[in-house]
């Protein structure tokens, strides 16, 4: 338990996961309400 690979593993695991939660927020959460959608936009 003491070597650096595990270290740099749960590092590595918890850094994904916050990304994953923090795209998760922007992409559905209130700030979603400010994303636009450029093929709604384009509509023909």
């Amino acid at each position: 338990m003491d070597t650096p690979a595990f270290f740099f593993t749960v590092f590595l695991w918890c850094f994904l996961i916050s990304i994953t939660g923090y795209s998760l927020y922007v992409g559905f959460g209130p700030p979603s309400q400010n994303l636009r959608d450029p093929f709604e936009e384009h509509e023909d």
